[in-house]
């Protein structure tokens, strides 16, 4: 019988989609090998020069190096190369974290939902006042009240996930609780903490592992979305929004300022995506029959 592994491996879009991903990470890494610079370092001799211009960059601190601007420099003299690099760290934190948070929170209602009837309504009926609030109004709401910064911009992008990860661990353990193994555990008084994590959990997590993709992907789109209109991380952090934002200014002029960031942003989330859709294909069982 093919492995679950040996399957994964055969999967296009995993394949794909974790090339992507590694390589973009190895990237995010090896930013200080790849010819940057200080991503907020600015010089006025090169504002929005064309992409390979070359000259003797002055740093911060007064010093002068032979520089190459590959992706050319925005309105203010920064490295684009630079801050599409140091972006790439950014977008691939935000994503990782606001799925950890959301994956994390959400699992810990939806099982607590699911298992105890008395807490059920309650929570489930919070978790729908939270969806009804379209998920880019709640965050810019959440940033503007609790400030700009990275932890913050993490937080108000979780925030609308939770209810989505909550509804959807919630439906599993209403199912998995009436199986017999869980019964069995029942009937030996087994704790129902111990029945959760040891029991219900681990029958949880292919699920949560595909829904922590797609969370992944939607939270860097959505941090690039509110950079963009000036509502996440404040300006002097390189983020791909904040990038497009400040080319905009000039994009007929300087096309590439717009157009680098968005050349990164976007294999990032399809990236994502597909490695979301691998393991949905593998790892859930309707749609592992077909394989």
């Amino acid at each position: 019988m093919t492995s679950t592994y040996q399957k994964l491996w055969r999967n296009v879009s995993i394949r794909a989609g974790f090339g992507t991903l590694a390589v973009l990470v190895l990237l995010a890494i090896a930013t200080p090998l790849l010819g940057t610079i200080d991503p907020v370092a600015m010089d006025a001799t090169f504002i929005s020069v064309a992409a390979g211009t070359k000259g003797m960059f002055t740093l911060p601190d007064g010093t002068q190096i032979a520089h190459t601007f590959w992706m050319g420099s925005d309105p203010i003299g920064r490295d684009v190369w630079s801050r599409v690099l140091y972006g790439t760290r950014i977008s691939l934190i935000v994503g990782i974290a606001t799925a950890m948070v959301a994956v994390c929170i959400g699992c810990v209602l939806g099982m607590l939902a699911g298992y105890f009837r008395a807490l059920d309504a309650v929570l489930m009926r919070i978790m729908d006042g939270l969806m009804a609030i379209p998920s880019v109004l709640l965050a810019i709401t959440l940033v503007a009240t609790l400030g700009a910064s990275l932890t913050t911009v993490i937080l108000a992008i979780a925030v609308p996930e939770i209810p989505r990860v909550t509804r959807l661990v919630r439906a599993l353990v209403l199912s998995l609780r009436e199986e017999p193994f869980v019964e069995a555990a029942r009937a030996l008084g087994t704790r129902d903490a111990s029945i959760l994590w040891r029991d219900i959990l681990p029958n949880s997590l292919a699920p949560l592992i595909v829904q922590s993709t797609f969370i992944a992907a939607s939270a860097i789109l959505t941090e690039a979305i509110l950079s963009f209109l000036g509502l996440g991380l404040p300006a002097d952090i390189p983020t791909w929004g904040n990038i497009m934002a400040e080319g905009r200014v000039q994009f007929t002029q300087s096309p590439g300022n717009v157009l680098f960031p968005a050349l990164f942003l976007v294999p990032t989330v399809l990236a994502i995506n597909m490695f979301g859709d691998g393991l949905r294909d593998v790892l859930d069982p309707k749609f592992a029959k077909r394989l």
